[in-house]
């Protein structure tokens, strides 16, 4: 019996259909393709407050505590408590040719410690020996360098013969840059060592050492900046600060 004509139409009508319908791999193609672009903002956004966000929380946590530091400053006698250290910070590094400002340097090289938008000098594996006690050895910080203020971010600006100032509230330590080392492991702990012989120094004196992780967005190695004291200046009333940070 012959197909009738509405037979045939809708015959027709159907295989245009299938012919419309996305097959098994075009469906598969389209999901992945949704979740990869899903895939991208959420990592864009992540990268968003790994690099900026971290960087705004970090700076007003350090701001908020290095008024603190100097408001006790402010209210203490000289030689009293907080002459060696505070709760929140045991004074100011200013470092001129990495033009971030000052950075509040606290107790600890943790990362909980330097997410606060600080430097932190190291109480292991080897104790950073604090100038304000007088003491030959190594005054050894670590800051991050990117993410979480970023307080070491522009550490690769420095050169040798710059100057390192350290402000405590009764001296500044006026430091100069005598060797730098662009990359070593993280597993290098002679680089912060009481004589930091790696740096070409052999004998005891006063020495500043900078670390953070490098290259920059990574961890893999470490950079390396040391100084050495040139001399300490008192802190006068006005608080004016040495020629080398005017």
């Amino acid at each position: 019996m012959a197909a009738t004509t509405d037979d045939t139409a809708e015959h027709t009508e159907d295989r245009a259909a299938a012919r419309r319908r996305p097959g098994r791999l075009a469906v598969a193609v389209s999901v992945l393709g949704e979740l990869l672009i899903t895939a991208g903002l959420v990592l864009g956004l992540f990268v968003v407050y790994s690099l900026w966000w971290t960087n705004v929380i970090a700076d007003r946590r350090a701001d908020r505590q290095g008024h603190k530091v100097r408001d006790e400053w402010a209210h203490s006698a000289p030689g009293g408590p907080g002459a060696l250290d505070t709760k929140d910070g045991i004074g100011f590094l200013h470092v001129p040719s990495m033009g971030d400002g000052e950075v509040l340097v606290k107790k600890g090289a943790s990362t909980d410690v330097l997410n606060d938008g600080v430097a932190g000098y190291y109480t292991d594996p080897v104790e950073a020996t604090l100038p304000m006690s007088g003491k030959e050895g190594n005054f050894s910080l670590a800051a991050h360098r990117d993410g979480h203020g970023a307080k070491f971010h522009n550490i690769d600006k420095i050169e040798k013969g710059d100057p390192i100032v350290f402000e405590t509230r009764d001296k500044w330590y006026v430091y100069k840059v005598y060797d730098i080392l662009p990359e070593t492991s993280k597993y290098d702990v002679k680089v912060i060592s009481q004589i930091p012989a790696e740096s070409g120094v052999t004998r005891p004196g006063h020495y500043i050492t900078l670390t953070t992780c490098t290259p920059v967005y990574t961890s893999r190695y470490r950079y390396i900046v040391w100084g050495e004291l040139v001399r300490v200046d008192a802190v006068d009333a006005e608080r004016t600060p040495p020629k080398e940070l005017r």
